[in-house]
């Protein structure tokens, strides 16, 4: 009965190491974990690039930490270890090459600053707004409200065009006959951009074919989440107005295919042309469309606003350790209250985001 004992109590003993070291580790990862949620919170989950990297070296401390801390010989341990170490060299082998210039093309994309969250996109065959940004990938909602995860190293090699958020300039092509003078499908084709709501609108001749002129009428689009909207606006208008003006949109060479007698004309009538423009519902669909990629451009600029608030208030905190006047004091004092109150604000706004 005693030897019994002796050899119960000897391996109870023995598992003593891990039974402290696998609570140890645990609470190691979930409080260094909590420690960089809380980073998150502070600057933004936009500019995370270290809580993957970290908790990637941790995990592999903690598991080498339990294979020391098994109840087995010595041998057997630093057996474990060595094909812990071949497994683990085998992964970071075979994928190193991938993971490393996922991450730097990460890190270069941040460094260039070419786009952020909520810019329209178009990488090779992709189109649509930027909703996410890691380390490894970029996330854009495309046009039919699906999400595509697209590799850092796909953009980093593949020329990346970025639709300006200070405006862009949208265009529709149409094609008429040479009966019709340049200058009147000119002016015809400014008006209806003026009526899509384009700013200093001009047209370009295109191409001179055996037929047709290809006209190209474009104009600045501030607001650019309505791009897609305005895109179609545009040709509507543009066909409109040249009906209206008795414009045949058709090219000449429709009598190979059918044959129409030369006095009559192929457009809608009056009363169906003005009910095209029938008064439209000021609402967007790019708003349901982009609901994502809204959402991550409104947390960028509330970490960026929020980043630019803490700069200020340190800048105002170490001219106020410096400044000697009683007047001074108080008005750098009451600034700083003023951005402390602006900062809480922000954070408020910035915590409700994120949890929605």
């Amino acid at each position: 009965m005693s030897l019994f004992g002796a050899s119960l109590e000897e391996t109870l003993f023995e598992y003593v190491p891990l039974a402290v070291t696998l609570p140890v580790v645990v609470f190691a990862l979930m409080s260094v974990r909590w420690i960089l949620d809380k980073r998150v919170e502070r600057i933004g989950k936009r500019q995370n690039f270290v809580k993957p990297l970290v908790m990637l070296g941790l995990t592999a401390i903690g598991l080498i930490a339990i294979v020391i801390a098994l109840p087995i010989n010595e041998g057997t341990t630093n057996q474990l270890l060595s094909l812990l170490g071949i497994v683990m060299t085998g992964i970071i082998a075979f994928s190193s090459t991938t993971f490393v210039a996922n991450a730097m093309g990460g890190f270069m994309i941040r460094s260039v600053g070419s786009f952020r969250s909520g810019d329209f996109i178009r990488v090779g065959e992709h189109f649509g707004r930027v909703s996410g940004r890691g380390l490894f990938h970029t996330e854009i909602q495309t046009e039919d409200r699906n999400l595509t995860t697209l590799p850092n190293l796909f953009l980093v090699t593949n020329p990346v065009k970025v639709v300006r958020s200070s405006g862009t300039i949208v265009s529709a092509e149409v094609s008429l006959g040479y009966d019709t003078s340049e200058s009147k499908v000119e002016s015809l084709l400014i008006e209806a951009a003026k009526r899509a709501g384009l700013e200093e609108p001009f047209v370009h001749v295109m191409e001179l074919g055996d037929f047709t002129v290809v006209y190209r009428i474009s104009g600045f689009l501030k607001d650019i989440k309505g791009l897609m909207t305005m895109r179609s606006r545009l040709r509507i208008e543009a066909m409109n107005t040249l009906h209206d003006a008795d414009v045949e949109v058709m090219s000449p060479s429709v009598m190979m295919q059918r044959p129409i007698p030369s006095e009559e004309r192929i457009m809608p009538d009056a009363y169906a042309s003005s009910r095209l423009r029938r008064q439209r519902d000021d609402s967007l669909p790019e708003e349901k469309i982009f609901d994502k990629a809204e959402e991550a451009e409104a947390l960028e600029r509330l970490e960026m606003e929020l980043r630019t608030v803490r700069e200020q208030c340190e800048a105002l905190e170490e001219r106020l350790e410096k400044t000697e006047e009683t007047e001074a004091k108080e008005a750098l004092s009451k600034e700083i209250e003023s951005l402390e109150a602006k900062q809480k604000t922000i954070e408020a706004k910035l915590h409700r985001e994120m949890n929605d």
